[in-house]
């Protein structure tokens, strides 16, 4: 799969641009429009765990799941989960489709242009995943090596970064990213670590190699102007953190204690 030329990322940016002036204009009603409708509309994806997936009941499930939840619980409302993918999840709020984007999304300046973003609420880590038999053991060994990557992410511009001599192709979800690399299309393939951890317990025979590079500060997207519904997520975030309810959804999805905090802010 080809990548975005350079043009077409800047008329997707100029599209984006509009799209977000217009939404910011409306974007101070969401919280009221949520109330009223008694329900909060949130994208999440469906292709990636822990973070969104769909499990054996065939019920979308996972960390983003859980936040979401307590964040429609918190508004005393119901939760309809809209699927994104990477490509989607930011037009799809911008266009006033989801009132929020929780979709393992990295809080980056460049998406700023573009949306706002709650506090950092996961952090995670890049790095690669290879048959347990690749003599790939990190960035490295990667020279002339095919690497499937989830396209329209930031996975996608570090690996092109760190590894510029490595062959990079690109998938349009984790899932496909992940099967390439199965059939042996594909000689690793990069992820934020947790996320490879997610597929590592699908199948035997694969190995998370490297270590871990370039941090991943994930954020909740929500609309430019929308401060009222930011303000709140903000709020349940940090609730959620000092109550301990946080630790309790981290560990069940990720099995380890969570080791970066979320930032809180002293009440009054």
């Amino acid at each position: 799969m080809m990548r975005m030329t350079r043009w077409r990322a800047v008329g997707l940016a100029a599209v984006l641009a509009v799209l977000g002036t217009l939404a910011s204009a409306r974007a101070d009603g969401t919280l009221d429009a949520i109330k009223a409708r008694h329900k909060l509309i949130a994208g999440v994806k469906n292709d990636t765990p822990p973070f969104g997936y769909i499990d054996e009941k065939n019920e979308v499930v996972g960390f983003d799941i859980d936040i979401v939840r307590e964040i429609a619980k918190a508004l005393g409302v119901d939760l309809e989960l809209v699927k994104v993918t990477s490509p989607t999840r930011i037009p799809l709020l911008v266009s006033g489709n989801i009132d929020l984007s929780a979709a393992s999304m990295t809080h980056t300046r460049e998406r700023e242009g573009a949306i706002d973003f709650s506090i950092t609420y996961y952090t995670g880590a890049q790095s690669l995943m290879v048959p347990a038999d690749s003599p790939i053991k990190g960035l490295g060994d990667l020279a002339g090596k095919t690497v499937a990557v989830q396209q329209g992410t930031t996975l996608e511009k570090t690996l092109a970064t760190l590894a510029p001599d490595a062959k990079v192709q690109s998938f349009r979800d984790y899932t496909t990213a992940w099967l390439a690399l199965r059939q042996g299309r594909a000689d690793a393939f990069t992820g934020s670590y947790d996320v490879l951890r997610g597929f590592a317990r699908e199948a035997p025979g694969f190995q998370i190699v490297g270590g871990k590079f370039s941090l991943e500060p994930f954020g909740i997207g929500i609309r430019h102007g929308d401060w009222q519904l930011r303000n709140l997520v903000n709020a349940v975030l940090q609730d959620l953190w000092i109550s301990g309810r946080y630790r309790e959804i981290y560990q069940k999805w990720f099995q380890i204690e969570p080791d970066i905090p979320i930032e809180t802010w002293p009440k009054g």
